[in-house]
């Protein structure tokens, strides 16, 4: 039995244009194509699909989920390795569930001092960025990583409880609608840059890449729109201007 690229579509989600795209580029081929160009696909095609959609759902970009897919031999043992990480995926999101749930209830009490710093970053996993980071900066990567691992727990907590602090200052800019070249806002970022020189010093380009990094989807937007909506793109935006006008310059002398 087969099944046309409407009825995938219906079924999966997956639009037609995504479709013909994985066939283009070899991700999932049709079980068969007619004389007049039509698509159809059998249950191993959809299995496959059904994998592509896990592996994205993971974070793998196209060409890794195609090297990971062609390189599988056992198709029972790939899925028990899939249903591994999904179930220990949702541990870490259950842990950000009650985190964020802690958080609201602390707010809504106008208790927000009861929100311990550490609590605010429980269930987060940083790995996809380190080995961004790794890959792009391995030279400062090393350095950072050699730093924290000479960190005590104590000044893990305090660094915590810092960024904390400044993010919460930067709130109090974002809701006054101060501008992200004010002096003030200016000072935050440059404490922010000082901390960062602890563990390693950002050039522009990098603490640019940084603030982008605080504003895409995932853990750590999450953390800074805890502290106040609209706070990661206003991050973000401080951070590049910083790095523009004041790194930048710097840079250049």
């Amino acid at each position: 039995m087969s099944w046309s690229v409407s009825e995938v579509r219906r079924m999966s989600g997956v639009t037609s244009r995504t479709l013909r795209h994985y066939h283009h580029i070899g991700l999932l081929e049709p079980e068969d194509v007619d004389p007049g160009g039509r698509r159809r696909y059998g249950r191993r095609e959809l299995r496959r699909l059904q994998r592509i959609l896990l592996l994205r759902e993971l974070g793998l970009g196209l060409a890794e989920i195609r090297r990971v897919l062609d390189d599988e031999r056992d198709e029972v043992t790939a899925l028990r390795g899939h249903l591994s990480t999904l179930e220990a995926e949702r541990g870490r999101l259950d842990t950000l569930i009650e985190t964020v749930r802690r958080t609201v209830d602390a707010l809504e009490g106008d208790d927000v001092n009861a929100i311990r710093p550490e609590e605010l970053f429980e269930g987060f996993d940083v790995a996809r960025y380190e080995e961004r980071a790794r890959g792009t900066w391995p030279v400062q990567w090393e350095r950072a990583r050699a730093a924290t691992e000479e960190m005590s727990p104590e000044e893990a907590d305090r660094m915590r409880a810092e960024a904390v602090e400044r993010m919460e200052r930067m709130a109090v800019h974002l809701r006054a609608g101060t501008p992200v070249d004010d002096p003030a806002v200016r000072a935050e970022v440059a404490d922010l840059h000082r901390g960062l020189t602890r563990m390693w010093t950002p050039d522009a380009a990098a603490f640019a890449h940084l603030g982008r990094v605080y504003a895409e989807e995932g853990p750590w937007r999450e953390v800074h729109e805890k502290v106040a909506p609209g706070l990661a793109d206003y991050q973000r935006a401080a951070m590049e201007d910083y790095a523009r006008h004041v790194l930048a310059e710097e840079g250049e002398r």
